[in-house]
């Protein structure tokens, strides 16, 4: 079954044009890695995809379904859950609150319906023992784990990470890879924009390379990244 389906889709602003004919279908239960060199235009199509900008030709289906009008509320409580590249939580509560208003307003159920599943998500993000802790108190590995816990929290058919694993250690960079291998392999679909290659290499099936709003290859990681075009356009080797 495909989950997310992108047929044509082109965005400009202005003379900027940011999404040229992109074109790609996303299996149920895959996970696909973007990358590009900043300003390839792979922000441009997290939002394209989630609804925060409207495309000006082409079309976005997800579970089947014309997509490339709804709202963006809408899209997640159909199952598209996002985080988003710098972490943006409700400083002055808890994690745990943070996490219980991205269930109850990403699935449109009540407190009580939602603080079952809550805890579960935290005990999945390695965030329960900081349940209690308002969001200001994080640092940024914990705050990127309470961005990922409240994406988990919309219960998405589609995770979309936005460059989770900028600025982290290796050693926090590996301790997250676990927890995405984890929620990956519950069945979840996921989409990954990441810089950090290594991490995005040890969790995804398939990598889509973007430059200048591009499409230029799609396919497997390791023949991805022994491209002579992706090494000279991505990685800046002359090839």
């Amino acid at each position: 079954m495909t989950i997310l389906r992108v047929s044509g889709v082109q965005k400009s602003f202005g003379a900027l044009q940011v999404a040229q004919d992109i074109t790609f279908d996303v299996p149920q239960g895959q996970a696909l890695g973007i990358i590009g060199p900043n300003g390839a235009g792979k922000s441009t199509l997290f939002n394209l995809i989630t609804g925060n900008i409207d495309p000006d030709q082409g079309r976005i289906e997800f579970l089947g379904r014309d997509v490339t009008k709804t709202p963006p509320m809408q899209r997640t409580l159909m199952g598209m859950g996002r985080s988003f590249q710098i972490p943006q939580p409700f400083d002055n509560i808890s994690v745990f609150e943070n996490v219980l208003v991205a269930a109850c307003f990403g699935q449109n159920i009540s407190e009580s319906a939602a603080i079952s599943q809550c805890a579960d998500i935290l005990d999945q993000t390695e965030m329960m023992h900081l349940a209690n802790t308002p969001a200001s108190k994080l640092s940024l590995l914990e705050r990127k784990r309470l961005e990922l816990a409240r994406a988990m929290a919309t219960h998405p058919k589609l995770l979309m990470l936005d460059e989770i694993a900028g600025g982290l250690t290796d050693a926090e960079c590996l301790s997250l890879i676990e927890t995405i291998k984890s929620i990956h392999a519950s069945g979840v679909t996921i989409i990954w924009i990441e810089h950090v290659l290594h991490a995005l290499t040890s969790v995804v099936e398939r990598l889509l390379v973007l430059d200048f709003g591009k499409v230029i290859a799609m396919g497997e990681p390791q023949k991805i990244m022994e491209s002579r075009e992706v090494q000279e356009i991505y990685l800046g080797i002359d090839a």
